[in-house]
């Protein structure tokens, strides 16, 4: 196979890729079979023209991009399998010019995985972290269950305050005339969660049921809706129904009615003791953290910015898939927060760098002390996926790829690369 490597420095590689006259012809018949369908000259049923006429007509060019993006992945994955190259990005193509019979160069930038000169990762030290739960985090654990438990009262005797929930409907005025997106029918606001621009709750405050009433703010300098930033409006709103969250008394008879328990001593007990399950867990998690970031700062490694960046779209992608479980896309979120994807890119970047460096340290101590998964840790991480997912695991590994085995081999070893940094550090 005809390619070369040029190191550019900086974890940066360019591959050079020659596609011969035959491949190329190859590949111009397969961008035509995928077009054809689309194309119609006169004297000829759509799809049924000759390669050779459509050429003719509309000029080689038609067929090029679909060509090279036929023949070029293939010839890609090949060289990069060959070379053993750790690709940690998508390559920057470039496409010399195309003449007829002639091999066509490509050229393909890449980032690759860097080297990382390893600091001292043994004998490191963290400050211990208080562990300890008082009185006043178990009561403020019991009192947050008790307000899970709230129910609803409807108020009729008295006006809203603050912390209530009206249910309003509400009309946005700009000079007198009604604007987009400011009209809404009962709608629940609790007074005092600032969901609502300005002081729009407190002018709330007093207000009774049947309440008509004038509210004034102004739109905040930053607001998403550009035709209303940063100016003023009046709001007609009609309160429609006050109520608020009756929170029950702490005592025994509450205690039975949330938990297995029979009395609030017990249940004290209990919670404390989950309590401090929970505070230990955050402070080693915390220790572990702490140790990899030591690790990293006296580490040294090259950070390409496609490598970075490749991260940063990984995560945008990945909170973009969770606004579509909360069934929003990510073109709305964009417009409500005013932001864009190249804001977003530098937002995460901080993130996205230490994600990056955190897993290649680790890596490169499981290479170092030559900590491997077996076939039991693979064994036992089924084990555990199973039973989150509810299968059997059997059934689960017979569905799992060989690719997916690997990763997950990747991830193991990982994990026991952190687990050697705690091993050796000093209490």
């Amino acid at each position: 196979m005809n390619h070369q490597v040029e190191q550019l420095g900086n974890s940066m590689v360019k591959l050079t890729l020659e596609i011969s006259p035959e491949q190329f012809e190859k590949a111009m018949d397969v961008a035509y079979n995928k077009a054809k369908k689309q194309i119609s000259l006169p004297g000829f049923r759509k799809g049924k023209a000759p390669r050779k006429l459509v050429e003719k007509t509309y000029g080689k060019e038609i067929f090029y991009e679909d060509a090279i993006n036929a023949v070029l992945p293939e010839l890609y994955d090949e060289a990069v399998k060959e070379l053993e190259l750790e690709v940690m990005s998508r390559p920057e193509v470039n496409v010399d010019t195309i003449e007829e019979g002639k091999p066509i160069q490509v050229t393909c930038e890449i980032a690759v995985k860097p080297e990382v000169k390893l600091g001292k990762y043994k004998g490191l030290k963290a400050e211990a972290e208080d562990a300890s739960v008082s009185d006043e985090d178990v009561e403020a654990e019991i009192k947050r269950a008790a307000e899970r438990n709230a129910r609803m009262v409807e108020i009729t005797d008295r006006a809203a305050q603050m912390d209530d929930i009206v249910t309003i409907d509400f009309e946005g005025f700009m000079d007198g005339t009604a604007f987009e997106g400011g009209k809404g029918e009962n709608h629940d606001l609790k007074l005092g969660s600032h969901s609502f621009i300005d002081t729009f709750e407190e002018q709330l405050v007093g207000k009774n049921i049947g309440d008509e009433c004038e509210v004034n703010v102004t739109f905040p300098e930053e607001y998403h809706q550009k035709d209303l930033a940063g100016k003023p409006a009046m709001f007609k709103v009609t309160v429609k129904k006050i109520q608020y969250n009756e929170v029950p008394e702490i005592n025994d008879a509450l205690v039975k009615e949330i938990s297995e328990f029979d009395t609030l001593e017990a249940y004290k007990a209990d919670t404390r003791k989950t309590l401090e399950e929970r505070k230990a867990k955050q402070v080693e998690e915390s220790r572990k953290a702490k140790l990899l970031a030591k690790v990293v700062e006296k580490s040294e490694m090259d950070m390409p910015d496609p490598m970075v960046l490749e991260q940063c779209d990984q995560m945008i992608n990945q909170f973009a898939q969770t606004l579509r479980y909360q069934g929003m896309d990510m073109q709305k979120y964009m417009e409500m927060t005013g932001s864009n994807l190249e804001g977003m890119r530098q937002s995460v970047r901080p993130e996205a760098e230490r994600r990056l460096k955190e897993s290649l340290v680790l890596e490169a101590i499981a290479k170092t002390e030559n900590l491997e998964a077996t076939q039991e840790d693979v064994d036992a991480e089924v084990e555990s996926m199973a039973k989150m997912y509810g299968m059997e695991a059997d059934k689960l590994k017979a569905a799992i790829t060989e690719a997916e085995i690997e990763s997950m081999k990747a991830e193991l070893k990982t994990k026991k690369a952190l687990e050697f940094i705690v091993e050796n550090a000093k209490a």
